[in-house]
């Protein structure tokens, strides 16, 4: 009994030291500052990882009298420590955007906090002006405000965490915070992607059919549009969340980004990952096509009814409206799809540039946005300026 006991005590001290050793090779690889403690959940039971651990050390010591290191024991031995490891699942992890700008990272936070200012002020601004204004009231100005608030929703989605990691290098988030992170964002993505559907179809039915516009574009069928909205953004976005919850998070604790996407928590996962690449590929690649495919089908002939309106007028205006609405779309989808590339194609960019990316893709339509519809948008304009400065703009 004594000389199990000895062995039990050698064994988890063998334990002990692998598991830090292994933690410090981490931290050197990215050049974060100690660690005290990172809290990781094994997948066994406390029983069985004690009764492996406790084999491998009677291995150690089959090794210590005089079993050669080609021998199948030994190879035994490593296998199951090998399966130990990477039986670890983590559910803590250290947020570490834009690695390589240690010196330089808690300049970043007041241009950044600038910046989330200057996306709730503004979008809120044209929200206000939008529901203060009766004439205002209308199907198309609705759905600009629901896509504002969208951009608003988003922003808090990333900001406020991401500010956090500039103050403090490593910024902590459990698993659980990690995941509803990640639904706010693609859900919030999806959604602006369904309101410029729904912004297409409001221009289509203005300027192919304007006698029936009011008869069409009423508020029942805005509800029901609002509700496609939500279905459609959740059937996507649920999908993904639940089946990385599914993974094994036994890479590292560190995520090299400032935000939980969904590509930088596969990063760190272990196991086949194949069904989980093909998934995510092909939703985005199902959205986006459908969604591209519909917005040109109907911006085609959008454009193509306005050429016709005999009125000079009447035609400026509605081809001044399209641009508004293919300016927003263009801002969202070129970030968004730019990023991907980036992120399957391009092995060789830095971790950086590929931060910024998410970055510009995550934050420049909320920022564009609002100027975008406030600036362009006449009748929005003018109540904004008359409001802030007490005159209306021809």
């Amino acid at each position: 009994m004594p000389n199990v006991e000895v062995e039990k005590d050698h064994c988890s001290t063998w334990f002990g030291i692998a598991k830090a050793s292994w933690i410090s090779a981490l931290e050197q690889d990215i050049n974060l500052p100690p660690v005290t403690s990172l809290e990781a959940k094994p997948n066994l039971q406390s029983a069985a990882i004690q009764s492996e651990t406790t084999t491998d050390c009677h291995g150690e010591e089959k090794r210590d009298s005089g079993e050669s290191e080609g021998s199948p024991g030994l190879k035994l031995m490593d296998e199951d420590r090998n399966t130990n490891i990477f039986n670890i699942s983590y559910t803590n992890f250290l947020l570490v955007g834009f690695p390589r700008l240690q010196e330089w990272r808690p300049l970043l936070v007041l241009p950044f906090t600038l910046l989330y200012v200057t996306i709730i002020s503004t979008n809120a601004l044209v929200i206000h002006t939008v529901m203060a204004q009766r004439n205002l009231h209308q199907p198309m100005y609705v759905l600009i405000t629901l896509l504002l608030a969208v951009n608003i929703c988003a922003a808090t989605a990333v900001m406020p965490k991401m500010l956090e990691g500039f103050v403090h290098y490593a910024n902590p988030i459990s698993l659980h915070g990690c995941l509803t992170q990640m639904f706010f964002i693609y859900f919030t993505l999806l959604l602006d992607y369904n309101l410029l559907l729904a912004m297409a179809l409001d221009r289509y039915v203005a300027i192919c059919h304007p006698l029936r516009y009011t008869d069409l574009m009423t508020s029942h069928l805005l509800c029901l549009l609002a509700i496609f909205a939500l279905t459609r953004s959740l059937g996507v976005a649920v999908p993904l969340v639940v089946l990385t919850a599914r993974a094994q998070f036994c890479r590292t604790a560190v995520i090299q980004h400032f935000t939980c996407e969904y590509i930088a928590l596969l990063s760190i996962a272990c196991g086949d990952l194949t069904f989980n690449n093909q998934l995510g590929l092909a939703m985005r690649l199902v959205t986006v096509t459908f969604d591209l495919v519909l917005l040109g089908a109907s911006y085609t002939r959008i454009i193509y009814a306005a050429f016709r309106i005999s009125s000079g007028g009447a035609r400026a205006k509605a081809l001044h409206t399209c641009g508004s609405h293919l300016l927003v779309i263009l801002t969202i989808y070129l970030s968004g799809l730019s990023t991907s590339i980036v992120f399957r194609v391009a092995k060789t960019v830095s971790q950086d540039v590929q931060n910024l990316l998410s970055a510009t893709y995550l934050l420049l339509p909320g920022a564009l946005n609002p100027l975008i519809y406030g600036v362009r948008t006449r009748e929005i304009r003018q109540h904004i300026e008359k409001m802030l400065c007490g005159k209306e703009s021809p």
